[in-house]
């Protein structure tokens, strides 16, 4: 019997007043719904993520390690600002390395009118520099202040629910693959 999947959700944005908390609880949701995940939530604005309180980007380097470490695989939410993806998030990306190699990562992402898929086809090269393997799928909100409650509920969920399910699929498919791979053989990137 195959062991649960550690899946490790990112968010994004550390903006105060961020709408990162809506999508990011409505992904965790639908993450946690599924019993072959484990849920580990990793937010670069708040302790214990963050050592300092303030906007620098300094984060507790020994727990960002282990959470990324354990983690088979990663949901980033991420949204598209100015056409790209926050700082915030590349500072957390960058602050470790092989913490993400050989794993997935899959997005959801959202924004105005491209539903920050600008801001995912960015991420993508990134984490193909990170030795990470980025999910094809996705899960994109256009407008998406339009198209949640207050509550955070989704006001239509059927689509966004239909390919959050064919984005855990491929997460599950690929973070079993990678995580047999990397037991089987150690991996290293080329020197």
């Amino acid at each position: 019997m195959e062991s649960r999947i550690n899946v490790a959700l990112i968010y994004g944005s550390t903006r105060a007043g961020r709408f990162c908390d809506k999508v990011a609880v409505w992904a965790a949701k639908q993450i946690s719904a599924n019993r072959e995940f484990v849920l580990d939530v990793i937010d670069p604005a708040v302790p214990p993520a963050r050592v300092a309180a303030e906007a620098s980007d300094v984060y507790d380097l020994p727990w960002l390690r282990q959470h990324l470490g354990n983690a088979d695989g990663f949901v980033v939410v991420t949204p598209e600002y100015n056409h790209g993806y926050p700082a915030a998030l590349k500072s957390l990306i960058d602050a470790v390395s092989k913490e993400w190699q050989a794993k997935p990562v899959a997005f959801v992402s959202y924004g105005g009118i491209s539903g920050g898929l600008r801001a995912v086809e960015q991420l993508r090269q990134v984490f193909a520099e990170l030795h990470a393997v980025t999910i094809r799928d996705s899960v994109s909100f256009a407008s998406a202040w339009e198209q949640f409650e207050t509550d955070g509920a989704l006001k239509s969920p059927e689509r966004a629910e239909k390919q959050m399910k064919a984005v855990l699929k491929r997460l599950t498919w690929w973070a079993e693959t990678l995580r047999n791979g990397r037991i089987a053989v150690p991996y290293a990137p080329a020197a």
